[in-house]
């Protein structure tokens, strides 16, 4: 996977992740406690979104050092995270930011 390679890539993988698993605690999980009794499923998907939210953290850091964002930058991609549905709307504009992508201002099209 290319999206690996680097420090950008890898906040855009983890932010993925994270959304979905606070997607999953707070639709599938909560409702589950609070609806049905079943508190085991905010336990296991509470833990996988806790490790998940360390990870996005320590990957934002990592991609803040690499591609040098002002503090502003960094601290909206953060609140990102924080918000239902977020780190999705905050890959689009990580993506258009990816080393080697070519911007859509400079795509030619063919007919």
């Amino acid at each position: 996977m290319s999206m690996l390679r680097t420090p950008l890539g890898r906040l855009r993988l983890i932010a993925i992740a994270e959304g979905i698993s606070y997607l999953l605690l707070l639709f599938v999980a909560m409702p589950l406690k609070y609806l049905w009794a079943m508190p085991q499923a905010v336990q296991v998907v509470g833990m996988a979104h806790g490790v998940l939210f360390i990870a996005f953290c320590g990957a934002l850091l990592l991609a803040w050092l690499d591609r040098r964002w002002s503090f502003g930058r960094t601290t909206l991609v953060f609140l990102s995270s924080l918000v239902p549905f977020g780190t999705f709307a905050m890959d689009r504009s990580l993506k258009r930011e990816e080393p080697g992508r070519t911007p859509r201002s400079l795509q030619v099209s063919l007919p």
